[in-house]
């Protein structure tokens, strides 16, 4: 569920999200926020185009580091 978030606290998690170096277990300790909260920030906030590359970033990444998002 996706609580009340204001612009900052979006921006913020946005960014995280878009880092290399941040877990989604990360976001959600701080936020509260699930994987897939996320991911509908993330679709609901970027361009379709820059979303896709994200998500696609992720799944590649993912297959070679098990602490990878």
């Amino acid at each position: 569920m996706m609580k009340n978030l204001s612009d900052s606290e979006k921006s913020e998690i946005i960014e995280m999200a878009l880092s290399d170096h941040t877990s989604f277990e990360s976001i959600k300790r701080l936020y509260s926020l699930s994987d897939e909260a996320v991911k509908k920030l993330m679709r609901k906030n970027l361009k379709n185009g820059s979303y896709k590359a994200w998500r696609k970033r992720l799944r590649v990444f993912s297959s070679r580091s098990a602490n990878y998002k």
